[in-house]
């Protein structure tokens, strides 16, 4: 992977070599990090005096009282305290940017949907300009559901930050490379990965290779956990050592800075002297992190039968309904066909969870034609899909020998509310109207008479 410079004279930690170790291994782990010498308070969190004239403070991803397994905070040892990083709060209007509930009398979000890639743009689209809402679950107020985006980026933020109080953000590029400069250090992202910026988070993001595409899935409720494996036992999907988190960065720099805030669905802005990415030290486990899908090691059926698309979960974001989820980011990357007598691609079904699909590159099995790399569908709760005719017939007919699924790599944000197209989704996102049709030359092979038909 290519190297770049910290931006702003950013101070990230070394290691005992003095040479930049960018990230800690391990999903959930309390970490403890510092990019200057004995900044972090040994054996205490919160000592009447921090070294270098820092001060301690508690950032808090879960309710005090939540259970040991699930309690998330992390300790900064900070130039500023987080309430000299906001002043006077000013609406503004970020009009691409939606949560729900968001309903719109004249969209019509029941049937399935496809649409091509979204184009980029001339103008300069930044993080917080350039993302565009598809779809919004649940309710941003009540804590619940989700948003699933596309994100268009060829700017910079340039002494600009953002957060969300309303949400977890999943980010999953599809084209161009982007940095995350957060609070408690640096991720760098491209296709094949991701990344998880938690609720609260203050960060900048930057372009590294632009211009930059690909999908959000804003989580409004419990924050993304690993999914039980169950008989799978203690080892493949994807596996704790592969989530990377980043060491402590920080910036010491006076400049006039612009920090926008996402509230309960709206959006505010306010302006301080300095920046506010000043963590020079931290311990805990609330933590942004990034994950290559390419490590991401599938199970599947060795027999017969095609098993359930659940055994693909990379993360899961649990609701009040044990076994359902508010939301699970599911993964379909190249693997090994080798089931006997059986229908290998996705059945058809229709199910209690509305599926939204992203395609990062390659073909996906169920639609070899017209689900193209950056494109996006959706099937709506309770409403039918599966293969088009061709995908149908091949894999009725191929022979049942071992098959490489090749250049595949597709994910899907599915969630348990159904999902309510934007205005934009609906009236400016390249649409594909005939998406219904591909359905249409199915055949009836029904005759009435005993005996598997060809």
């Amino acid at each position: 992977m290519m190297q770049h410079a910290l931006p702003n004279g950013m101070v990230r930690a070394t290691n005992a070599n003095g040479i930049t170790d960018g990230y800690l291994p391990g999903f959930g782990n309390d970490f403890e990090t510092e990019a200057l010498p004995g900044a972090l308070p040994q054996g205490q969190n919160s000592p009447q005096k921090c070294e270098y004239g820092l001060y301690a403070e508690q950032l808090s991803g879960t309710a005090f009282t939540a259970p040991r397994g699930q309690n998330e905070r992390t300790w900064c040892y900070r130039i500023r305290p987080s309430v000299k990083h906001t002043g006077r709060f000013t609406k503004i209007d970020v009009p691409y940017w939606k949560s729900a509930p968001n309903v719109d009398p004249d969209v019509i979000s029941l049937g399935q949907y496809r649409w091509n890639p979204v184009e980029h743009s001339a103008a300069p689209m930044t993080w917080i300009t350039g993302m565009r809402t598809m779809t919004t679950a649940g309710d941003v107020n009540t804590q619940v559901g989700m948003a699933s985006h596309v994100y268009l980026v060829n700017a910079s933020m340039e002494d600009e930050y953002f957060y969300s109080a309303d949400s977890e953000l999943l980010v999953v590029p599809q084209e161009g490379r982007l940095r995350f400069c957060t609070e408690l250090g640096v991720i760098d992202v491209e296709p094949k990965e991701i990344a998880i910026i938690p609720r609260g988070m203050v960060y900048r993001v930057e372009v590294l290779e632009g211009p930059c595409r690909g999908f959000v899935c804003e989580n409004y409720g419990q924050k993304f956990d690993l999914p039980s494996r169950g008989p799978i036992g203690a080892n493949c999907l994807a596996n704790p050592r592969d989530f990377k988190t980043p060491v402590a960065a920080f910036e010491d720099r006076d400049a006039k800075s612009r920090v926008v805030i996402k509230w309960c669905g709206q959006f505010h802005e306010t302006w301080i002297d300095h920046s506010p990415l000043d963590v020079v030290a931290w311990h805990g486990n609330y933590c942004a992190y990034k994950y290559d899908l390419r490590t991401y090691s599938p199970v599947g059926a060795v027999l017969f039968d095609h098993p359930d698309p659940s055994i693909f979960t990379v993360l899961t974001a649990p609701s009040g309904q044990e076994g359902t989820a508010n939301i699970d980011f599911v993964l379909f990357r190249e693997r090994w066909m080798v089931a006997e007598h059986t229908f290998r691609p996705p059945w058809y079904h229709k199910n209690i969870m509305s599926e939204l699909m992203g395609n990062i590159y390659g073909v996906y099995d169920a639609k070899p034609e017209g689900f193209v790399p950056g494109g996006v569908s959706l099937h709506n709760m309770m409403l039918p899909h599966g293969p088009d005719r061709d995908a149908f017939e091949k894999g009725s007919t191929e022979p049942m020998t071992p098959h490489l699924q090749d250049n595949t790599m597709s994910f899907m944000f599915e969630t348990r509310f159904p999902q309510h197209l934007t205005e934009f989704a609906a009236k400016e996102a390249p649409l594909q109207d005939n998406y219904i049709d591909c359905w249409d030359s199915i055949e009836k092979k029904f005759d009435g008479t005993p005996g598997i038909k060809d």
